[in-house]
């Protein structure tokens, strides 16, 4: 269960992120307040895993999923720009991951 909440908060914090991008810096009411829902529902369900789930190993997830998709739905929406430095970003984010998860944080 602890997952199945971490990935919905991973969900709500994405959009959240994308809203404030369309928001234009809180200028656009629907987009602002969408972000403030966004970020309060992914806050309360990251909480909610973290009763089942270390600290290290959701935060890790929660961190780096929702940077590597929202760099993703910045290369799609917004068209920015793929660069090598952000491709090996979003690997290494993807290997921290996963290297917290083996390496023991549970």
């Amino acid at each position: 269960m602890g997952y199945l909440l971490l990935g919905v908060a991973i969900a709500a914090e994405v959009a959240a992120t994308t809203a404030m991008k369309y928001s234009e810096g809180f200028s656009k009411l629907w987009p602002s307040l969408f972000t403030g829902v966004g970020y309060v529902i992914s806050f309360v369900l990251l909480a909610q895993a973290l009763k089942s789930m270390s600290i290290g190993t959701a935060y890790a997830i929660w961190s780096g999923v929702g940077t590597a998709t929202v760099a993703a739905l910045g290369l799609v929406l917004f068209g920015e720009e793929l660069s090598f430095a952000k491709v090996a970003g979003i690997v290494l984010i993807i290997a921290g991951v996963v290297a917290l998860n083996m390496g023991g944080a549970h």
